[in-house]
């Protein structure tokens, strides 16, 4: 389907991507995956023609329908949430226009045997077809699904766009991506601005995707669950690997093993062959030999063992001061803004030692919290208190607004660093892999996954004994979050944590607190028993939510997840199962006796009488075509389920 053949892109000397090959075929679903600035979503422009290579080219068909979601994007301004969404089916309603049109035109005519009205039946036909194809359920309840599951509430979607934030219209921006229902989705870390119900009902939505993905990700629960094969980056080149990401994980090393293994072997072989050749030469009775073993060091195909980057982060959090027992704790408090409270009447405690998780919502008051701890934010009602001798490590969620952009790598840290520390600074900043000219960049040119480990070496500066980290794996590749999930996990201080990341939270934090409707409760579980409660209840919920408003039509936009079982058993308990088994029965005779009138229709077509209104007759037999087709796509989708 899209063919990339001999690419490279070059800057300069550098070449970013070398004599790239592979290819995407229908249905993959590939996680494209390398470090920060290995050329991933340099693939991307490439391939949406946003970008031209060096050299190479990109073959692909002409009608393919890409849908993309780059990291950075405009969003627009001046409508509704809802209305902005809504723009993806325009095309779709233009179709509808010129089909009412056409019908029109149609009933003014009498001259049914020329070519152009022949002409006519033809295009309406064919804009049947692609309306029955498009219309799975009306748009605006495909949009709505698919804007509540990526988090909106149903009272956000009349807003303004504007007043929402950038990652909030990312948010609407991939909901136009998921309605455009292209042959091939393109996105660009589609988590990064998503909450963790958001992410798993993107994954559900991706695992039941029925046209081919290119994912690139640092979420690695979600590239196991969605793909089916890795493509790796390494220093310009590209490994394939049909598998999902552990398992190319595993792939990879053995590969490497069998490689250095291999190299050895033949390096060996090569020496003592040589050597021979060396203690021989000149003796007459061994000439053969020689001869015979040059010409086989000459045949040999030396092997080579793939280059890999092995520059990887060196965290190692400076041990805590001991505080007391009680590090944070806040008392019946209502917390927010004159114009909005966020939560109400919450219950807060950690303890030394303790590595807590908020989970919730984007905009529930996770972010709002760790205001409040970090003494930037008073509640509105209620007490909070700071144990005895704790110091707070804050990292901000918004490091592009906290970092001075006209500042240099160094000199942010310069500016804050006091006593002995000052002296390790470039030390410091080699183990965040800012090295040689990276330290005098300055901050506005740096990526997000640079500023992100910038503002991690601020922590480095002082002995603290309570990190508080919002976002902190934000735009970090997955080697970079399993080293500061290892650096977390040693550290003998306290950690408030918020992120998204699941695989980063699980088997790092004891406690969660979660935020949701105004209040926040504590949960004395791991992450994955957690969410797997959630998920149940938030797939009944949106299941509830819609049967009503459309009983009986596709569940394209909103899919449950096929690999939760605990899922599954409940809602396929035996009531579902009957229901299922009667909506089928029911299709399969509607069916029947569309196709039955069809049939009719078709002998009067093939013989009309004086009488008869052929366009009206026409007309009909499109409408119950239409009606058809949209039976049988529905009953195509029970029978898998079934």
């Amino acid at each position: 389907m899209i063919s990339i053949n001999n690419l490279t892109v070059s800057y300069g000397g550098f070449n970013l991507l070398d004599n790239v090959c592979f290819h995407i075929s229908e249905n993959d679903k590939i996680g494209l995956v390398g470090k920060n600035g290995a050329g991933k979503s340099t693939i991307m422009k490439l391939i949406c023609g946003l970008q031209m290579p060096t050299s190479g080219r990109i073959d692909k068909p002409n009608d393919l329908v890409i849908g993309y979601l780059p990291q950075i994007m405009e969003h627009h301004k001046g409508k509704s949430v809802i209305e902005e969404t809504m723009t993806v089916f325009e095309a779709l309603f233009a179709l509808e226009k010129e089909y009412d049109e056409i019908n029109v035109s149609l009933a003014a005519r009498t001259d049914y045997e020329s070519d152009e009205y022949t002409g006519l039946i033809t295009k309406l036909n064919d804009i049947n077809e692609q309306l029955s194809l498009a219309k799975s359920e009306p748009p605006e309840i495909q949009a709505r699904k698919t804007l509540l599951g990526l988090g909106f509430k149903e009272d956000e979607l009349d807003r303004k766009t504007e007043t929402f934030s950038q990652g909030w219209n990312m948010r609407i921006e991939l909901a136009k991506v998921l309605l455009s229902k292209p042959d091939v989705l393109l996105l660009d870390e589609p988590t990064n601005h998503l909450d963790i119900e958001s992410i798993e009902w993107l994954e559900s939505y991706l695992m039941v995707y029925k046209g081919s993905l290119l994912l690139v990700s640092h979420d690695r629960k979600f590239l196991d669950s969605v793909t089916n094969r890795t493509v790796e980056i390494m220093l310009g080149h590209i490994n394939d690997y049909k598998v999902p990401y552990s398992q190319y994980l595993v792939l990879r090393k053995e590969r490497i093993a069998q490689q250095s293994a291999a190299y050895e072997n033949q390096q060996k072989m090569i020496e003592k062959t040589e050597d021979f050749i060396r203690r021989f030469r000149y003796k007459p009775t061994k000439s053969n030999q020689v001869q015979s073993r040059i010409k086989a060091l000459e045949k040999i195909d030396l092997i080579e063992v793939d280059e890999t980057d092995n520059v990887s982060l060196n965290v190692k959090f400076p041990p805590a001061p001991r505080s007391g027992e009680i590090v944070f704790q806040a008392l019946d408090i209502t917390v927010g803004y004159p114009q909005k409270v966020v939560f109400r009447d919450a219950d807060i405690e950690v303890k030394r030692g303790q590595k807590v998780a908020l989970i919730g919502r984007n905009g529930e008051g996770k972010t709002t919290l760790m205001r409040v701890i970090t003494g930037e934010l008073r509640p509105l009602k209620g007490t909070v208190r700071l144990g005895h001798n704790v110091s707070t490590g804050y990292y901000a969620q918004n490091q592009e607004d906290i970092l001075d952009k006209n500042e240099t790598v160094l000199g942010t840290l310069d500016k804050i660093a006091v006593g002995d520390v000052r002296s390790k600074l470039r030390d410091i900043l080699a183990e965040f892999l800012f090295r040689g000219e990276d330290i005098d960049k300055k901050v506005s040119v740096l990526s997000g996954g640079e500023r992100a480990r910038l503002g991690m070496a601020k922590l480095m500066l002082e002995p603290y004994n309570l990190l508080a980290l919002d976002e902190p794996t934000n735009h970090m590749d997955i080697q970079s979050k399993d080293i500061l999930k290892q650096a977390l996990a040693a550290y003998d201080g306290t950690v408030i944590l918020v992120s998204h990341d699941r695989d980063f939270l699980d088997g790092l934090t004891d406690k969660i607190y979660e935020f949701k409707d105004g209040a926040v409760r504590e949960h004395l579980c791991s992450v994955s028993e957690f969410l797997e409660k959630e998920k149940i209840e938030n797939m009944q919920e949106l299941e509830r939510r819609f049967s009503t408003q459309n009983q009986g039509n596709s569940q394209e936009i909103a899919p449950p997840s096929e690999k939760s079982d605990t899922y599954e058993e409940k809602r396929l308990h035996s009531r579902d199962e009957k229901k299922l088994r009667n909506r089928i029965s029911f299709l399969e005779k509607k069916i029947e006796e569309a196709e039955n009138e069809m049939k009719d229709i078709e002998k009067v077509l093939a013989d009309p009488g004086e009488k008869d209104d052929i366009m009206e007759i026409t007309r009909k037999y499109l409408e119950i075509k239409r009606t058809s087709d949209d039976l049988m796509e529905e009953w195509d989708k029970l029978i898998e389920r079934n």
